[in-house]
């Protein structure tokens, strides 16, 4: 049974206070989610085109440990690489024969990185550490069991919603923006480890941004605080034609002029995990590419999570699909949220709950938007399997590129 419910107001854009997050493609957090993601599309390949299924895998314990640099202006070098840990489980033998996971998932992330962070040697800046056991013979058993979708293999639970808000728009467009071939095209200086942080009080929004400038690209202090301001005022006027608000860019707020190197933002990689900061799978970008403090979020580590059984990935993509697909058929609504709780051992279009909360726009009989939300959602989980290859094929979103 779908329970559909009345959300009480005032919607996010009616509130006096919203923050909202994003961790950018050189982040840490986001490095950590696109490799473990990356290992997990690359290892179902090998299982369905070796044996037809996907094998019991999670690969969600991913760990990036800062390395070390020495960097001027003009220059550095490397003094201790990054190391990336690969960490869970895989099945690594199935029926009498080997399955190499440890190759494939060194393969996987080296690719990935090369791809995605065009500072950084696969080969040389980053070691990768492959910790990958076979799983409990209970959890690699649900793989085993007939039916048109695999049992749940966790009791979990996710949240979705739609639409975004102005703000959370906002932030997700200017990281994109400062990460595109474009921008960096134009400003070549900046580097790919990009944070935003958007706080909306009534209609100011304050956009904190953090991204390094390449130490090889800026020959002084006088240069760095040159080049910043110049990027400073692109957002600025990007902000200014593209959003509604009162806004106030902050850029590298640490930066004090006379420090040297200690007062300025500089990256010889292009991202602090050269040498300040480590990464964690899950401490990133939900499914919607944000971290929406003021909305219900799941906690779960999505990335890395096999996409045929287990619903902390399944769930959650599901439910911002169908928050968005109720949002965009009903007319009258402003803002839906869909939460969706998995039973272990319960099929995975089954969910334990299945509920849906409507803000209508207007008054009117809330009954015909309860039973079209219903059929919605219930069409939604009719497609879990059409989802679930679209899983295991790197095609559906997941916040980070993967």
């Amino acid at each position: 049974m779908i329970i559909v419910e009345r959300m009480p107001g005032p919607a996010m854009t009616d509130r006096q206070v919203e923050v909202v997050e994003r961790k950018g493609l050189g982040h840490p957090d986001t490095i950590c989610d696109g490799i473990m993601e990356a290992v997990s599309i690359a290892l179902n390949n090998v299982y369905l085109e070796s044996f037809g299924r996907v094998l019991h895998n999670n690969i969600d314990k991913g760990l990036l440990i800062a390395g070390q640099v020495e960097k001027w202006f003009g220059g550095g070098r490397v003094v201790q690489p990054m190391e990336v840990i690969i960490g869970d489980r895989a099945t690594s033998r199935f029926g009498g024969r080997i399955i190499p996971v440890e190759e494939i998932a060194v393969a996987a992330a080296r690719d990935w990185i090369d791809r995605h962070l065009p500072q950084v040697r696969s080969q040389g800046d980053v070691r990768i550490r492959v910790a990958l056991a076979p799983a409990s013979e209970e959890l690699a058993g649900l793989f085993e069991r007939p039916g048109r979708l695999l049992p749940a293999n966790d009791t979990s639970a996710a949240v979705g919603y739609f639409p975004l808000t102005p703000t959370e728009t906002a932030v997700l467009e200017l990281e994109t923006r400062l990460n595109s071939q474009a921008f960096k095209q134009r400003y070549p200086e900046t580097a790919e480890d990009v944070k935003v942080m958007g706080v909306r009080r009534g209609r100011s929004l304050d956009l904190t941004v953090a991204m390094p400038l390449l130490s090889t690209h800026v020959a002084s202090e006088t240069e760095y605080f040159a080049r910043k301001e110049t990027i400073r005022r692109d957002m600025a006027a990007w902000a200014a034609e593209r959003l509604a608000f009162e806004v106030a860019v902050q850029f590298n707020a640490l930066d004090e002029p006379g420090r040297g190197l200690q007062g300025v933002y500089l990256s010889l990689l292009g991202t602090s995990a050269e040498d300040a900061d480590s990464g964690q799978v899950g401490r990133g970008n939900r499914v919607n590419g944000l971290i929406p403090v003021n909305r219900p979020i799941g906690t779960e580590a999505v990335c890395g999570k096999n996409p045929v059984s287990h619903t902390g990935k399944i769930y959650n993509v599901l439910a911002h699909r169908a928050a968005r697909a109720i949002g965009e058929q009903l007319s009258g609504v402003r803002e839906v949220e869909v939460l969706l709780v998995s039973r272990i051992g319960q099929s995975v279009d089954r969910p334990l709950l299945a509920a849906v909360r409507l803000l209508p726009d207007r008054e009117g009989d809330f009954m015909i938007l309860q039973r079209q939300a219903q059929a919605i959602l219930e069409a939604e989980l009719a497609e879990a399997e059409a989802l679930c290859r679209r899983l295991c094929r790197g095609k559906e979103y997941l916040g980070v590129p993967i």
